[in-house]
């Protein structure tokens, strides 16, 4: 079931949880300030029964989820377009793989929403490997909607923090902030952090007394700087904050973020962000930020 629209659109996933719903909210409001048009979609499973000549109950099944799903994406449409009438929203319920299908919208997408819970047809997508995977081979940026609780939406006051590492994941990263910010009248903090040893051996520990600190804070002063470089000018409304400190990534962005509207990172990185969106520190943002996640990729599309 497809409605089609014009333009390459924010594409929110819809599972009916509250979750989800409060993310294809924020989804419509990105859509609507952004003059974009916004797809709502529910993936239905199919059962393994249905490719091994099972009867009866498997397809009975299957249909009672598409019927559940078009009743999710109805209602949240529903609610989108009360709120925001002016707003092209379409429908699309697939029959397949969760994340293959959100991987396979995300082609054409300028923005992949989603929830930071699941139930139904979207549940556990940002459960350990698929959110993973989803940063790693979808071909937009990809937004966790955190923040909001079951009565409440995601904070939509506060400045908008950027991890900048001078990446080319980073520069997108930091693209994509300095238009969220400007697109939401909200200061843009910019956040660069380092590590000076991450070896525990009697070297490294001898080898610290020997730094020059002040060149190294003016280096990575310069680095976060460079990361800067030619967006200011673009957006002269967006007032910047920058923050240069000694500390590991995770620690700084999520303190960073917690009056913050929208946290935006780079989907891999070097330096203090080596391994971003992989392992640990992926797990630690994707589940504890306390606003907005926004992951940028390398290259954003057009």
């Amino acid at each position: 079931m497809t409605e089609t629209v014009l333009g390459a659109p924010i594409v929110a996933g819809v599972d009916g949880s509250d979750s989800a719903t409060q993310a294809a909210l924020w989804a419509a409001a990105e859509a609507a300030h952004r003059r974009l048009p916004l797809v709502l979609v529910h993936a239905v499973p199919v059962p393994a029964s249905t490719y091994t000549g099972g009867f009866g109950l498997a397809i009975g099944y299957l249909e009672a989820l598409e019927t559940q799903g078009r009743g999710y994406l109805a209602r949240d449409k529903a609610r989108i377009t009360q709120e925001h009438p002016e707003l092209a929203v379409a429908t699309t319920l697939i029959s397949a793989d969760v994340l293959t299908t959100l991987v396979e919208q995300s082609r054409d997408a300028r923005l992949l929403v989603l929830g930071s819970r699941g139930l139904g047809g979207v549940s556990g997508v940002l459960i350990g490997s698929t959110a993973v995977g989803l940063v790693a081979h979808g071909h937009c940026p990809v937004a966790v909607i955190r923040g909001g609780t079951d009565d409440r939406p995601p904070p939509t006051t506060g400045p908008v923090v950027v991890g900048v590492d001078g990446t080319r994941a980073s520069a997108a990263a930091v693209e994509l902030a300095f238009e969220a910010a400007s697109m939401r009248g909200a200061e843009l903090v910019a956040v660069h952090t380092w590590t000076e040893f991450f070896s525990d051996t009697a070297y490294a520990y001898a080898r610290q007394f020997e730094m020059d600190w002040d060149a190294v804070e003016q280096h990575e002063n310069e680095l976060l700087s460079e990361g800067l470089a030619g967006w200011q000018q673009k957006y002269p409304d967006v007032p910047v904050r920058r923050i240069v400190i000694r500390d590991r990534p995770v620690r700084q962005l999520l303190e960073q973020a917690e009056h913050a509207q929208l946290l935006v990172v780079g989907s891999r990185g070097h330096g203090g962000f080596t391994g971003m969106l992989l392992g640990s520190t992926s797990q630690a943002l994707i589940y504890h930020a306390p606003c907005p996640l926004l992951v940028a990729r390398s290259e954003q599309p057009r």
